[in-house]
């Protein structure tokens, strides 16, 4: 049997990385040239999850996010020894994408602070409230509930199977959790979204990137949405999978 574990793992690292060039390409757009607003914003990231769904669903189904992957090995028997590998390349995606983001406005980051010290929020998020990290972590693990619990509803094929329509669908879920919680820590939802672009912002030396600072806010967009993934996908599966009719022909009829 052919190893298809390189081509996941492409997949995976190609679908991050779209996912995160619109995503913090739309950011950079708003803080550095004041062009879009906060509605662009969560419309964008919608449309980002959106295009990076395309590139590797086929391929692995488009986790593009460790929490997916988690909740999927937990589940829905995703092969465990993967979640590692599929993490790894998540997060290069991310931080890959990061890269790019910067070497394309690295003029204009100049332009507006040729310190690094104040634009590290265009690559990754911060909370609104410093010195309360549980408000922050309530809010990711509410928001990753939401996402996973959305996932499995549109994702099943016993829950009113929405075909193709089902990369659009799960962008919009983004949309309106970055509408309805997008306040308190940036609604990551995603530690690789999080988490690569920030080790990017240390890597290129911006002072205010929350791991190498003295702020360690890191640790919130990565065990908010792990435990939110489960949250999630444990609501969907015992208060709605359990009750849905089986999928198998009735021998009665």
């Amino acid at each position: 049997m052919n190893n298809r574990l390189p081509a996941e793992l492409l997949a995976e690292f190609l679908g991050t990385m779209v996912l995160i060039l619109f995503g913090n390409g739309v950011v950079a757009m708003e803080v550095l040239f004041n062009k879009g607003g906060y509605t662009n914003i969560t419309l964008a990231w919608g449309l980002a999850v959106t295009m990076g769904i395309y590139i590797a669903g086929k391929t692995t189904g488009a986790h593009l996010n460790p929490a997916v992957t988690l909740t999927l090995a937990v589940y829905r028997g995703f092969p465990w020894k993967k979640v590692l590998p599929y993490s790894i390349v998540q997060i290069a995606g991310a931080f890959c994408a990061a890269a790019i983001v910067f070497l394309n406005y690295r003029p204009q980051f100049l332009a507006i602070d040729p310190m690094l010290e104040k634009t590290a929020g265009v690559f990754t998020t911060f909370p609104a409230f410093p010195m309360q990290p549980s408000a922050g972590f309530f809010d990711q693990v509410i928001g990753t509930a939401l996402l996973l619990l959305m996932i499995f509803a549109i994702t099943d094929d016993r829950n009113t199977p929405p075909g193709n329509m089902a990369p659009l669908m799960i962008g919009l879920v983004v949309v309106v959790i970055g509408m309805a919680f997008g306040g308190m820590h940036g609604y990551a939802i995603n530690p690789a979204r999080d988490f690569g672009p920030r080790l990017f912002t240390v890597a290129a030396g911006f002072k205010n990137n929350g791991l190498t600072d003295g702020s360690m806010v890191f640790w919130v967009p990565i065990a908010g949405p792990l435990l939110g993934g489960l949250i999630g996908g444990a609501a969907y599966d015992f208060c709605i999978r359990r009750n849905l009719p089986s999928s198998e022909p009735d021998p009665g009829r």
